[in-house]
């Protein structure tokens, strides 16, 4: 006779409509966590590209302040081209974690296109950093130094639920995180993903409508 199946209770999903910056400040350093996000670009805020610059800058600093010491942040996000420049958005989360006094510990990178192929002006790739005050990189690390494949986007700016998969991981088997932190969680890809993988997620997000579909969004095992 065979004892029956125990089903677990699925880890949980908190999902809050706030402003992430004044969230972040009002809630303190989470307990357990590990941040996986992507800061807004700077043509999803109401701010020009000066103010928006100090804007990033201070949110990086307000995200690795929100995990432990020993924690991890993981940032995901991808250049812009602005009046014939480049802003290299993997260089302010550098700094801005640094003068958090945060170190890197690895900075992957993501391909949104196939490689190879022209982008006319677009970036065809995002960064993926990882940034610590007291962690140190493990020498042998189960995430390839590019990721070719990002996986199923479940919205035009959300990062790949398979790329995604890889920064939970990394929190939840490297890190030993027990809740997946995301403050700009738009419509919960990081989430969802977190979820699949075993791990309590908590989200931010200021569009009622993206919580909405934060708090519902659910991914396979087999795409992450």
């Amino acid at each position: 006779m065979t004892s029956p199946e125990i089903q677990l209770p699925a880890p949980a999903r908190d999902v809050h409509c706030a402003e992430a910056l004044a969230w972040m400040k009002a809630r303190g350093r989470i307990a357990g966590a590990c941040a996986v996000t992507s800061l807004p670009d700077v043509s999803e805020v109401s701010l020009a590209l000066p103010a928006w610059r100090t804007w990033f800058l201070t949110t990086v600093a307000l995200v690795v302040e929100a995990v432990p010491d020993e924690s991890a942040a993981l940032f995901f996000q991808s250049d812009i081209k602005r009046d014939g420049a480049w802003v290299d958005k993997g260089a302010l989360v550098v700094r801005a974690a640094e003068d958090a006094g945060a170190r890197v510990l690895f900075h992957k990178i993501v391909c949104r296109r196939p490689p190879g192929l022209l982008t006319f002006g677009r970036p065809g790739f995002t960064h993926l950093i990882a940034v610590s005050r007291a962690l140190k990189c493990p020498d042998v690390l189960p995430i390839p130094d590019v990721i070719v494949d990002a996986g199923r986007l479940p919205w035009v700016r959300a990062m790949g639920v398979r790329a995604a998969g890889h920064a939970v991981r990394f929190a939840r088997d490297q890190v030993g995180a027990t809740t997946i932190f995301d403050p700009f969680c738009g419509v919960g890809t990081v989430l969802a993903v977190a979820n699949t993988l075993g791990v309590a997620a908590l989200g931010v997000e200021l569009s009622r409508k993206r919580c909405e579909q934060a708090r519902t969004l659910t991914v396979s095992a087999d795409e992450v």
